[in-house]
Order: C-alpha cells, then sequence, then structure tokens
C-alpha cells in the first residue's frame, strides 16, 4: 500500500511539473510579443534604482518569468505583467518604462496596454 501511495504521489508530482512547464500555446505567444515589444522598445526601463536598457530588461523579465513558471505561478500573460513585469519581487518597487523624452509610466500599465493592443489586432487577422 505504501509503494502504491508513493508511486501515485510521484506520479502526480511529475504531472504538476509538466504542467507548469509547459504553457499552453496562445499564452506562450501573447508572452513572446511581449519580450520582443520590450526587446524592440529602445525604451529604457528603471528598476531598483537604476535604469537599463531594453535588452537587459527583457533578460531580466524572462528570468523572471521561467521561475514562475517552473513554480507553477503563472498561467496568463496578466500573470506575468503582475507577477514579472510590474515590480520588483525583492524591494516590491514598481518598475517604470521611459521610451525617449516622455514622462516614464508604470512598465504594468505599458505591458497591459501592448497585451491588449496585441489581442486586438490578432482576433482582426
Amino acid at each position: 500500500m505504501k509503494a502504491l501511495l508513493f508511486c501515485l504521489l510521484f506520479c502526480m508530482l511529475i504531472f504538476s511539473v509538466a504542467l507548469a512547464a509547459d504553457p499552453p500555446p496562445a499564452f506562450q505567444s501573447e508572452v513572446a510579443h511581449l519580450f520582443d515589444y520590450i526587446d524592440n522598445s529602445g525604451c529604457q526601463f528603471y528598476r531598483n534604482g537604476s535604469w537599463h536598457d531594453a535588452h537587459q530588461a527583457r533578460a531580466h523579465l524572462e528570468l523572471k518569468y521561467r521561475y514562475l513558471c517552473r513554480k507553477g505561478e503563472v498561467s496568463c500573460a496578466e500573470d506575468v505583467i503582475e507577477r514579472a513585469g510590474s515590480a520588483s519581487s525583492l524591494s516590491g518597487k514598481p518598475y517604470q518604462i521611459k521610451c525617449g523624452d516622455a514622462t516614464p509610466v508604470l512598465s504594468g500599465d505599458w505591458l497591459k496596454a501592448e497585451l491588449q493592443r496585441f489581442r486586438l489586432h490578432d482576433k482582426k487577422s
């Protein structure tokens, strides 16, 4: 009986890890678009007291995203924006984005607006 219970628990663990590691294709497409959007924006990203270029921001957010996927803590693009793209996990301070000479805006708002635009465009296609 103990062996059967152990086997069942082990299989559940393997299944939950597989689910956490492989988000649905539509979700992956939206997140990939957001990362590309960041990378190609030419904007500066404010994180924990200093500004970073778009490539550094993408790399940082992708690292956070992969971590959250492994933990099973994201199930949609909004989760990624909220948990990875809006604020520092360490300090809790919000991330900001500054494009050109524009006034900095909260990165969560900027990313949500782009996600909405992407979804509307995707529906029209």
